[in-house]
């Protein structure tokens, strides 16, 4: 029988949540300023997953034109009750050492692809917000607490709050802290189920690193202060499992097959070492940042849910028995191509905090076509169409059609993490030279890491091809003019400049995303030049 292998959603996917509804299983990840807003996918085995269109999807549903990085949309929960689809999301605006600004939205939609609701806006007491739907008809909002005051906790436990069906609004009176937590603190991420009578709360720990952990409390009712820890618990972490392929696996949901059978998907990491580092200290980099994975659940005889093989969780586990396959869906060379003949986006591609539209370029008829706007610096109107690593190994490639006048425009491939770690081979404009091809990098300022060496264009070669190459610690960029031979830069980055743990470490707060490679227009003259690109590949490479 087929195994599940983990990761099931590789590269940036986090904060999972995972729901049934009848035969079909649904998950939802955080996408931060990335555009579209949740990412969504379906299965029938929880092997093979489809990805589908994202329910925000324009700017009258999601403007986060101008957040910081990691900010935007944090941890969606979809639910499914009354013959419709649930789904909560927090809008983080701003978040430093004291404020967290946000607000928690909910759209509702009768089909998983829509179309979905206006928003409804529901509070700002904290992120993680998730929707439970009693037995008894009542449902009720959970969500971690922000706490902004000096010498308090900022995580101030797990605040719920009763939802009016009629009015479609929260009834803010009735809002109560339900659990605190242990001393790991940092408590996030609720999910609460009721099962054979009880009450069980799912909630992460530690923060979203290496300490992070998945803990369950329960109890009979939903009084304040109710619930019973979990005993021999941490239910899931790797803070004590250092050497295992998976790290800080916690923050996830709990779903049950058709043949009763149990799962917990959470967000996972799997991070690598260079050859002259520790692999314990630092623990790694993990480039295809938080991806989620799939553990088997199993309820001892004290009615507690266990991880099967152990908290630390497993690579492969057991598939449900008796589900249809969906072979059809499984990629064994992982080849993506697009020759732009749609005239939208394919689903592979997000857009940084603005949907991709007119002002952004347009698509088609074999071409995208990207006007230059603001440098990828900036969190205001920036063309970049880019798409999640997803393999440790691979190459990409793309042709380019681009004039540039003036050296304040650029147009190419470029990898990055966020408007602040970057890189990219460009078309760019020298006084001297005229036309020419130049290796760039921002980390913290502006790079040509070329200088005087910056690389003629024939006049003849209307179109450019560019290649980056990843292999895992290093990547490094190509560039051919006939689209057959290429030619190498010469420079060669550290791939974990464009890890969650590398910025973190560099900048302080949290930053939760992952590496995007893409293609990307910049025209800071003001003019809008436009950049021509066509037959882009992605295709895994094994090393």
């Amino acid at each position: 029988m087929e195994k599940i292998k983990n990761p099931i959603l590789s590269g940036f996917n986090p904060d999972p949540c995972i729901i049934r509804v009848q035969d079909t299983f649904y998950i939802v990840n955080s996408t931060f300023e990335w555009f579209p807003g949740v990412r969504l996918h379906s299965s029938k085995d929880l092997i093979h997953w489809r990805q589908l269109e994202s329910p925000l999807k324009n700017k009258t549903q999601l403007d986060i034109n101008g957040v910081p990085a990691s900010c935007g949309v944090w941890a969606p929960d979809l639910s499914f009750y009354d013959n419709r689809f649930w789904l909560v999301y927090s809008v983080v605006r701003n978040k430093n050492k004291s404020f967290t600004d946000l607000t928690n939205y909910l759209i509702t939609a009768s089909n998983i692809e829509g179309p979905w609701s206006k928003p409804i806006k529901l509070n700002g007491v904290g992120f993680d917000a998730s929707l439970f739907h009693d037995s008894d008809g009542k449902k009720y909002l959970v969500q971690q607490t922000n706490d902004y005051r000096e010498h308090r906790i900022p995580f101030n436990g797990i605040t719920i709050t009763e939802f009016d069906v009629k009015t479609m609004r929260l009834l803010p009176q009735t809002a109560r802290k339900l659990f605190d937590g242990t001393d790991v603190k940092m408590i996030e991420g609720p999910h609460l189920y009721k099962i054979d009578g009880l009450y069980y709360l799912f909630a992460a720990q530690g923060g979203t690193t290496y300490t992070h952990q998945e803990i369950v409390a329960r109890s009979k009712t939903l009084r304040s202060g109710s619930f019973e820890i979990e005993p021999k618990g941490p239910f899931l972490t790797n803070y004590d499992t250092p050497d295992f392929e998976i790290q800080k696996q916690g923050h996830g949901s709990l779903v049950k097959s058709t043949n009763d059978k149990w799962y917990y998907a959470s967000l996972s990491a799997r991070p690598w070492h260079h050859d002259y580092e520790s692999s314990y200290g630092p623990r790694g980099w993990s480039t295809l940042g938080r991806e989620t994975s799939l553990q088997q659940v199993v309820w001892d005889d004290k009615g507690w849910p266990r991880i099967v093989g152990g908290h630390a969780g497993q690579l492969e586990i057991e598939a449900p028995e008796n589900i249809e396959s969906a072979k059809e869906l499984k990629n064994t060379d992982f080849i993506v191509s697009d020759e732009f003949s749609k005239n939208t986006l394919n689903k592979d591609w997000s857009t940084l905090r603005i949907p991709f539209d007119h002002h952004m370029g347009s698509v088609g008829n074999g071409k995208l076509k990207l006007i230059g706007q603001n440098s990828l610096t900036s969190t205001f109107d920036v063309s970049l169409v880019a798409r999640r690593w997803e393999h440790f190994n691979f190459d990409a490639t793309v042709g380019v059609n681009y004039s540039p006048e003036t050296y304040q425009q650029m147009a190419g491939l470029f990898n990055l993490y966020n408007n602040m770690h970057w890189t990219g081979i460009v078309i760019s404009w020298d006084e001297i030279k005229g036309k020419v091809i130049d290796v760039v990098n921002f980390n913290e300022k502006y790079c040509s890491r070329l200088g005087k060496d910056l690389i003629d264009i024939p006049n003849k070669s209307e179109k450019v091809f560019f290649r980056t190459r990843i292999r895992k610690s290093v990547y490094t960029y190509e560039y051919s003019f006939d689209g057959q031979y290429w030619n190498a830069t010469g420079v060669e980055f550290d791939a974990a400049e464009l890890s969650d743990e590398y910025i973190q470490k560099n900048y302080s707060g949290g930053f939760f995303t992952g590496a995007f490679v893409g293609l990307g227009s910049i025209d800071c003259s003001g003019n809008e030049k436009e950049a021509q690109f066509t037959s882009f590949e992605y295709r895994e490479v094994l090393v």
